[in-house]
């Protein structure tokens, strides 16, 4: 079993998986109300997946590399139809999981994965987020550019949180002490597993596009919904 000081997410995976019993991992902001992830949603099948999902999915090709890719459930549906696949999360429970469940998980931050290239690389449920700021977003989408073969496409999905900064008559408010409005501080907690703070990105497409652009990529909004998109990023 492994040691969860620091790793509710492992934690909750590896729970549910013996016990099938949900329950919830809190994610705390310094910016919102407290939000839930339900631990099913981390174990949901092929036909409970949103449309952006099951359309990246339907795109993945060839050596496909999953990104932070939780209890696996899209890198297991890509396998079962017969891509290879290989998953990287930094949670050690989660990885721990994926390995029992079939997958070739490894234990290793994306910023350290080098030497490989795929044909896709998979950072769904807002991936892309582990840029953790919007300024390091170039630097993450050039490290994403050495892992794919030429031709080869990333695919991920954000969301324009402007939404939350709006006031009632459409004006924004912002701390202007904040680079960007994406820029989040999140903590998650599972039961009394408590993990360090850390920052995420959620990004609007258009810093996504020149940011891509700088790093030599091509990026295209291929699905829009609400305030969400997928992003075919290509190499």
């Amino acid at each position: 079993m492994s040691n969860f000081n620091g790793d509710p997410i492992g934690k909750a995976i590896l729970e549910y998986a013996k016990t099938n019993k949900p329950d919830d991992i809190i994610v705390s902001s310094e910016i919102c109300e407290d939000d839930i992830i339900p631990l099913e949603v981390l174990f949901r099948q092929y036909d409970e997946m949103p449309e952006l999902e099951k359309l990246a999915l339907s795109l993945a090709k060839g050596d496909i590399l999953d990104v932070g890719a939780g209890a696996g459930f899209h890198a297991k549906y890509l396998q079962d139809q017969g891509f290879n696949v290989q998953t990287i999360d930094i949670s050690e429970g989660a990885v721990q999981f994926m390995n029992s469940n079939g997958l070739k998980a490894n234990k290793i931050d994306f910023f350290d994965l080098k030497g490989e290239q795929f044909d896709t690389i998979l950072m769904l449920m807002n991936g892309i987020g582990i840029a953790g700021t919007l300024s390091n977003l170039e630097k993450t989408l050039a490290h994403a550019k050495t892992l794919l073969k030429p031709g080869g496409k990333l695919y991920c999905d954000s969301s324009d949180i402007k939404y939350l900064y709006e006031d009632e008559d459409g004006s924004m408010w912002v701390d202007l002490n904040t680079e960007y409005y994406g820029n989040f501080r999140f903590q998650m907690k599972y039961k009394k597993e408590v993990g360090p703070w850390f920052d995420w990105l959620y990004v609007d497409f258009d810093n996504l596009f020149q940011l891509a652009k700088n790093a030599g990529l091509k990026a295209a909004r291929i699905y829009n919904v609400d305030d969400n998109y997928l992003a075919e990023i290509v190499n």
